[in-house]
């Protein structure tokens, strides 16, 4: 079963940067390790709803790779894929494909922590024409969650973000992208208007935004990246004010255009490159 939004992908070209920068932006950040093919590393951003950012660099940032996420560096950084969380991906892939969709077989991966500690997990990834990241990929844990995605203080941020709500998905063909969505989760759209919405088990949405003038950020998104994600909605945690109007500087974002501002229960943050 799909679970909800495991967590949004921002590939960064130095990862101890980005790292300050998101903790002076009022987030709690926690070192994540080295993948298992050695080219690349992380820290995440958990949220208590369970979903987290991860802040990726490349291990040898001067030396090309064929890494789906290598082409980012060409055009800056930026919000580059996202992943769905299973608690069975054999099954999913399976009613996937019975649903007319292109899937590859679950592949093995993991990373080893700064403590040591060796993570493991399967991905599957869908079939879509490169740069194209408008379906994400699924994602199962072998070892316990909690050792992969950390809660409790980790969790925390004087941001007061409690998780992300909704991720918008640049598309070319919104009928097109809606069928293929529908397929993927097995329901219809909870909102089926010119943006269509779909609401996930975990309660977070996906949103299927097209280009409406050449010059607004899904068409950006479009031609410097292909379809994907290209913008996120946070929800304000519990303890956040009703009113509180919070600004990020772009920079330390590693972004071109974004912001979390005045908030009832929840605010955007663009994923636009810098």
């Amino acid at each position: 079963m799909i679970l909800g939004l495991d967590h949004s992908v921002f590939v960064v070209r130095d990862l101890a940067s980005a790292v300050r920068d998101y903790t002076a932006l009022g987030f709690t950040v926690t070192p994540g390790g080295t993948h298992a093919d050695g080219l690349t590393h992380n820290a995440l951003i958990p949220f208590a709803d369970g979903s987290y950012f991860e802040l990726l660099a490349f291990t040898d940032p001067g030396q090309a790779t064929d890494h789906p996420w290598w082409h980012r560096l060409a055009e800056g950084e930026g919000l580059e894929d996202y992943a769905l969380a299973s608690d069975d991906l054999a099954s999913d892939v399976a009613a996937c494909r019975q649903r007319g969709l292109a899937i590859g077989d679950p592949v093995e991966g993991g990373r080893q922590r700064p403590d040591g500690r060796t993570l493991r997990w399967r991905t599957a990834r869908f079939v879509q024409p490169p740069p194209d990241r408008a379906l994400p990929f699924l994602i199962e844990d072998v070892t316990p969650r909690d050792w992969r995605v950390p809660g409790g203080a980790a969790a925390q941020h004087a941001l007061h973000v409690g998780g992300i709500q909704r991720s918008a998905i640049a598309v070319r063909d919104v009928a097109a992208a809606a069928a293929r969505f529908a397929a993927l989760l097995g329901t219809a759209p909870a909102r089926a208007t010119a943006t269509p919405d779909f609401a996930l088990a975990s309660g977070q949405h996906i949103s299927l935004v097209s280009p409406r003038a050449a010059d607004d950020e899904a068409a950006a998104q479009i031609a410097r990246h292909g379809e994907g994600p290209f913008a996120l909605t946070l929800r304000a945690a519990d303890d956040a004010q009703a009113h509180q109007t919070v600004s990020l500087d772009v920079a330390r974002a590693h972004l071109r255009a974004c912001g979390l501002s005045g908030w009832r229960g929840s605010s955007g943050i663009g994923g636009a490159p810098r």
